[in-house]
């Protein structure tokens, strides 16, 4: 391969991460405007709002596990890797809560493999930001990656890479099937999704 084709390639890439993050960042800001997004980071958090973002969580990833993963289980070859789901589930009990009933946020009838995938962004870009959140749990609550916080702690020191193998993945994906309007539209989805899901559950 050329070094002409080979940086046409990286523009490329480069482009679509950009569109990918521009055109989700209205859904994205409003998702993490939410009180019980700005909560999980707020020294003032007590056990019950906790507990009650784990409960949330818990329904988006266990959604993305149980429906999202066998759609793209021919794409992305270290699923069982980045489940997470039973992780959230140890964390509630650990806190004293209960595990509520299961409620599935995304509609996956008849979805594409490419809004998969964008929804799998969404989701699986999440534990990046989980690193600053356990920061403040285990100031304010006094839970650890090891107890009741473990889910935040992500991969641990294997998180950024693992985030990169998602992203050379989604990327390699997008340039093979040219679907980068689809993943875009089912990264919006999970955004307002989720926002609608959070919203409509965490109000007092």
């Amino acid at each position: 391969m050329s070094i002409e084709n080979l940086n046409q390639e990286e523009v490329a890439t480069a482009t679509f991460l950009e569109n990918l993050r521009s055109k989700t960042s209205p859904s994205h800001t409003g998702l993490e405007d939410l009180p019980i997004s700005k909560i999980i980071v707020d020294p003032k958090i007590t056990n019950e709002d906790y507990i009650l973002y784990l409960n949330l969580m818990h329904d988006v990833v266990k959604n993305l596990e149980d429906s999202i993963y066998p759609i793209l289980s021919t794409v992305v070859d270290d699923l069982e890797q980045r489940t997470k789901a039973s992780i959230l589930a140890n964390d509630i009990l650990f806190a004293k809560g209960k595990i509520k009933a299961y409620q599935a946020p995304f509609d996956t009838t008849n979805i594409s493999i490419p809004f998969a995938m964008g929804i799998m962004y969404v989701v699986e870009g999440s534990t990046l930001g989980g690193r600053f959140i356990l920061k403040n749990i285990q100031e304010s609550l006094g839970f650890d990656e090891e107890n009741g916080a473990s889910y935040f702690s992500g991969y641990g020191n294997k998180t950024g890479s693992m985030w990169k193998k998602f992203l050379n993945v989604l990327t390699d994906f997008e340039s093979e099937t040219n679907s980068a309007d689809e993943i875009i539209a089912g990264a919006d989805y999970a955004f307002s999704t989720i926002h609608k899901h959070l919203a409509e559950n965490s109000a007092r």
